[in-house]
């Protein structure tokens, strides 16, 4: 009958006993065992032949002891050699949290080491692949959401397929173009080192065109959107297209906690050598003590912590990426005090400035 072979985990394990790491050398750990072999079997020898115990049973004794203390000694050796195994064998299954004990001194505890920072390194580059992937399918959802809406009212024949129609769902199909461009281009985004096309925007043809997206994509709230400006001939020294990634944003996440048939405001007014933008809803608003985090990338509505405005849906990438932006163009972006609701308060220099910022992401 054959006896099943144990799995690797269940098996029985010997100690990790590890006194020869304070050496700093891996041919010196081998001296050392050698010479502590040598002087164990002979103490051995000598014991067991003066004590009348005789060649046939001193000589096995000593050889068994002796192979019990090599076994010990070697396995403290080569035990960050067979983690860094076990952990190799674990990051080719995508978990990239395993860790070798790097205690020893010589050139094993070296590897040791440079093997943490490897995985450390992989690490990151999954964690960076993994938000990537998130990031890009946030930034495309409002294109997509709104094109969708705007074909389902032309199926439906809430709308006319005229010109003006075909007009906006190509104008969101071009943004789609657009961002699919500026986001898979992860090296600049993370450096921050995406170059700003600052041209003198109309804030309030600009606001017009965020709110008009803004009644596609809340279409089903009956949501209205109006729009503030003074003076009314603002313009903003802006890249529109990240402005639009900043408004955006903060108008999906305002349709998003609106309650039904209730205003979204956005708001534009020039503040000394600033430009204040202001999106304004009437949701349940943010706890004072989380405005900060709701800017951290996966900061989202199943934290526990955090209450109120964020505590439903969404990637927790969307207020990251307004503040990237913003701070591209040398701006700020909080969530300012109100009475009610929600205000989210973009400030953004009213001059063009002769360096673009730059922000990691």
């Amino acid at each position: 009958m054959t006896v099943p072979t144990p799995p690797r985990h269940q098996r029985p394990r010997l100690p990790d006993v590890r006194p020869l790491d304070r050496l700093r050398s891996i041919k010196i750990k081998l001296g050392v065992l050698v010479a502590a072999a040598v002087f164990v079997a002979s103490l051995l020898t000598w014991i067991g032949l003066n004590n009348a115990l005789g060649p046939s049973r001193t000589f096995p004794i000593v050889i068994v002891l002796a192979l019990v203390m090599t076994q010990l000694l070697a396995r403290g050796m080569t035990s960050p050699l067979r983690e860094m195994t076990s952990a190799a064998r674990a990051m080719a299954a995508g978990d990239y949290s395993r860790r070798v004990r790097a205690t020893s001194r010589d050139e094993v505890g070296e590897l040791a080491t440079a093997f943490n920072r490897m995985a450390d390194d992989l690490e990151q580059a999954d964690s960076l692949r993994r938000e990537m992937v998130a990031n890009v399918s946030h930034e495309l959802r409002t294109p997509v959401t709104a094109l969708q809406a705007q074909l389902e009212n032309i199926v439906d024949g809430v709308e006319d397929p005229d010109p003006e129609a075909m007009r906006a769902a190509l104008a969101q199909t071009q943004r789609l173009s657009r961002l699919v461009a500026t986001l898979l281009d992860l090296s600049r985004l993370e450096a921050g080192a995406v170059d700003l096309q600052v041209t003198d925007v109309p804030v309030q043809q600009f606001l017009e065109e965020a709110a008009q997206e803004g009644r596609l994509v809340g279409a089903s709230k009956d949501l209205t959107f109006p729009v503030v400006v003074d003076p009314p001939d603002l313009n903003l020294p802006a890249d529109r297209e990240r402005l639009h990634q900043v408004v955006a944003n903060l108008v999906q996440n305002a349709v998003r906690h609106s309650p039904r048939g209730a205003p979204v405001r956005l708001e534009a007014h020039r503040a000394g050598g600033w430009v204040r933008l202001d999106v304004v809803d009437q949701g349940p608003g943010i706890a004072a003590d989380q405005r900060q985090r709701v800017f951290e990338r996966f900061a989202r509505g199943n934290t526990p912590a955090i209450t109120g405005q964020i505590s439903t849906g969404g990637t927790g990438l969307g207020l990251s990426i307004v503040r990237w932006a913003v701070t591209l163009h040398g701006g700020t972006v909080e969530v300012a005090d109100s009475d009610a609701g929600c205000t989210m308060r973009v400030m953004l220099p009213s001059r063009r400035t002769s360096r673009p910022a730059t922000a990691a992401f």
